[in-house]
């Protein structure tokens, strides 16, 4: 019990800034406040700030959140294009009908796994070579792209991420003592909790379906591979990033 409590509290740590995001979609949307996008990016403006400074965050994390958010927000603006998904709402703060705060949900993913790589020592083992990862994450992040013209790759590409990763695991380290899990189940369970984390979002009017736009219901479960693919670029490019500053650091 001492170990799963130390291990709750690490990874209630590491989602720090998801849990500052869905606490002012929430309050924002209480408080029926006017232009709550914009509050929004601000509040994540001045935890990033406040997390940086108060050393709960490092610069080479914060370079990664950046870099999330940007690829995020590429992604929301193409799907907001696309109608997969809308932002009703008013804002002043918003590029191609979407909200400038939308990057920051996909860094927050990439927030908590550099989080959590350092807070429990993450390791991996049988790790694949770089190329065949960097081809793999192109790949994915691609299809959400692609697949409204051609053929959707997401099976393939998950056959593709099995295949690769199956030999790897992942070790981390609570109270001193090291566990392992198989890569590709952490990559399971991180996207079915991110989206339990969609249906609170959208609930609190984060976005909206096309099927939410007069009620709110759950969001279909085949979302859930979409997460999953999501959790696995993310991952893949936090690896890569992490391997490569390995390999950078001068022999001791």
């Amino acid at each position: 019990m001492k170990q799963l409590w130390t291990f709750g509290i690490e990874q209630a740590k590491s989602c720090l800034f998801a849990v500052v995001i869905f606490s002012s979609l929430a309050i924002t949307q209480f408080l029926d406040l006017p232009y709550r996008y914009d509050i929004i990016l601000l509040i994540c403006i001045v935890t990033q700030i406040i997390m940086l400074v108060t050393h709960l965050e490092t610069w080479d994390e914060l370079k990664v959140i950046c870099v999330f958010h940007v690829i995020g927000l590429a992604l929301e603006i193409y799907k907001v294009h696309m109608g997969s998904w809308s932002y009703p709402e008013e804002g002043v703060t918003k590029l191609f009908g979407v909200p400038l705060y939308s990057g920051f949900m996909y860094a927050s993913v990439a927030s908590y796994l550099c989080q959590a790589w350092r807070r429990l020592d993450i390791r991996l083992t049988r790790w694949p070579s770089t190329w065949a990862v960097a081809v793999l994450s192109m790949a994915i992040y691609l299809n959400f792209f692609t697949h409204h013209y051609i053929y959707d790759g997401r099976w393939v590409l998950k056959l593709a991420t099995v295949l690769l990763f199956l030999p790897t695991v992942v070790y981390y380290r609570v109270n001193q003592k090291v566990y392992q899990m198989p890569l590709v189940l952490s990559f399971v369970l991180i996207g079915f909790f991110i989206w339990i984390a969609e249906n609170i979002a959208t609930f609190f009017g984060a976005w909206q379906y096309p099927g939410q736009s007069e009620t709110w219901g759950l969001v279909h479960l085949g979302k859930i591979s979409s997460w999953l693919l999501l959790v696995i670029v993310s991952f893949l490019i936090v690896a890569m990033l992490k391997h490569i500053k390995e390999k950078q650091k001068p022999a001791t």
